[in-house]
């Protein structure tokens, strides 16, 4: 039976699991174009995950999906460079914790955050169980478990299946944003919820 609670009160480390699914998850959103191998990825990035800002959806001591639920950028992920390197290699590694820190740590919003609202980071849900409702059921426990009043999340434009989640929750596109060249990602879309 799948229940929902935050990673940090799990009787088991969710962390190796929760890397497996957002490389899975996130690989095709810009991961593969550093390093292809996925299982390296998960290695990289299981420390990264600050568990007190995680929920996950869990049947025993699987985790099925995850979301990252903050007031205010950073996300809730701490990088070690040497940790990236180590898993990587020196210059994947070395790249990683710099892409990762200027795409994902230390990039803004493009709009200032209403108060009393949540930004909603790292949905993703483990490759056997998508298309299952995970995700839709995660979310909705989440944003009725936290205190927020409004709800921003950024997706890729790419991301169909995401952007029809967030759509059947009740976000709503209000900006979109153009990805650097480089990165091949389209544009970022920006949606909120308001409660």
């Amino acid at each position: 039976m799948m229940e929902f609670k935050k990673a940090d009160e799990l009787a088991f480390d969710p962390r190796p699991q929760m890397a497996k699914i957002f490389a899975d998850g996130f690989y095709d959103d810009g991961l593969r174009f550093i390093c292809k191998d996925k299982a390296k990825w998960a290695n990289a990035m299981a420390p990264a995950f600050c568990l007190d800002a995680f929920y996950v959806a869990v049947e025993g001591d699987q985790v099925l999906s995850m979301v990252g639920i903050v007031e205010k950028k950073p996300p809730p992920i701490a990088l070690d460079k040497k940790v990236l390197r180590q898993a990587l290699g020196f210059l994947r590694g070395t790249i990683a914790y710099y892409g990762l820190k200027k795409f994902i740590v230390d990039k803004p919003y493009p709009f200032v955050q209403p108060p009393n609202s949540g930004s909603i980071e790292f949905v993703a849900t483990a490759l056997h169980h998508q298309g299952k409702g995970a995700a839709f059921r995660l979310i909705n426990y989440v944003m009725d478990a936290t205190p927020y009043r409004n709800y921003v999340l950024e997706v890729v434009a790419g991301n169909a299946a995401a952007i029809h989640l967030y759509e059947k929750l009740g976000f709503a596109e209000f900006m979109r944003v153009p990805a650097p060249k480089r990165s091949g990602l389209g544009h970022f879309i920006y949606m909120k919820k308001a409660g």
